[in-house]
């Protein structure tokens, strides 16, 4: 079951990455880089139980991608190669040369966009339910695409019961601090337009678009980095199926399925990910 703890928030930080401003959080002053990545629309709120732990051991970022949670929301586009590009720029501010790449969701498409483009610049992958493994995603992310649809959306805490129901195996379960955290950033007004171009930069109502998944599913076995691939069995947004894409074609991982689980199982389930996490970069 979800287990989360009291904690306090991280220090916001800011730069400007690309001509963007860019909230972030840095904590660890010893051990290897690692980037956390969250998903579409998220924020690095949603990093909070475990970024402490895992810069016990190593120096952490997150940051929050353009166009998401406090960092600069511009009329741009957000395929996951653009993504890629702004995760460039971050490492390139804070000069960062290489880094452990550990990506949620589309965070994860990022994070394999980025292997594919700049593989000198990445030491290790840890992939979360990750975004660009195949065409089947929800219907909600689908809808996203639609202009009538999205120009409809008045984030409210009405939505929060769905959205834990959709995201969380254990939704009834999950306490109110992190929701506490996360709402003021989900609820920020004004995102509609990034939302859209969100969606219509890597989706249509069949799912995610072939010139987003294809070339990264092409790629997979030119991709040698060490792979950890985390999953929850009951991922209603990813299917399950796209961890076993990922398996077949990389050529150095494990795969790690977390039953009883959903979309996010680093906030499910954080001791468990993270003690995953700092065996594979031992």
């Amino acid at each position: 079951m979800v287990q989360l703890f009291v904690v306090a928030l991280p220090l916001d930080r800011y730069l400007h990455v690309n001509g963007f401003n860019t909230r972030y959080w840095q904590m660890g002053d010893s051990g290897s880089k690692i980037i956390l990545l969250h998903g579409g629309n998220g924020s690095i709120e949603f990093w909070l139980y475990n970024i402490a732990t895992l810069a016990q051991y190593h120096q952490v970022f997150a940051f929050d991608m353009v166009g998401s949670g406090k960092s600069d929301c511009p009329d741009v586009s957000y395929s996951l190669a653009d993504q890629a590009e702004f995760l460039h720029g971050f490492m390139s501010a804070l000069e960062i040369d290489t880094a452990t790449l550990v990506g949620n969701s589309m965070g994860g498409g990022v994070a394999l966009e980025f292997t594919r483009l700049y593989p000198d610049r990445v030491d290790k992958l840890v992939l979360v339910d990750s975004m660009g493994l195949g065409k089947e995603i929800s219907l909600g992310i689908r809808l996203i695409t639609l202009p009538a649809i999205v120009n409809l959306l008045r984030p409210g805490r009405w939505m929060i019961p769905s959205i834990l129901r959709s995201n969380f195996y254990y939704s009834t379960d999950m306490l109110s601090e992190w929701i506490e955290f996360r709402y003021p950033i989900f609820a920020i007004p004004g995102r509609n337009h990034v939302i859209l171009q969100l969606g219509q930069s890597n989706f249509n109502l069949a799912g995610v678009l072939p010139q987003v998944y294809q070339p990264i599913v092409a790629s997979l076995p030119q991709i040698t980095q060490k792979t950890l691939i985390i999953w929850g069995e009951f991922d209603r947004i990813i299917p399950l199926k796209h961890a076993y894409v990922a398996a077949a074609g990389l050529p150095n991982c494990q795969l790690e399925i977390f039953p009883h689980c959903g979309h996010h199982p680093y906030l499910e389930y954080p001791a468990k990910f993270d003690r995953l996490v700092l065996d594979f970069l031992l």
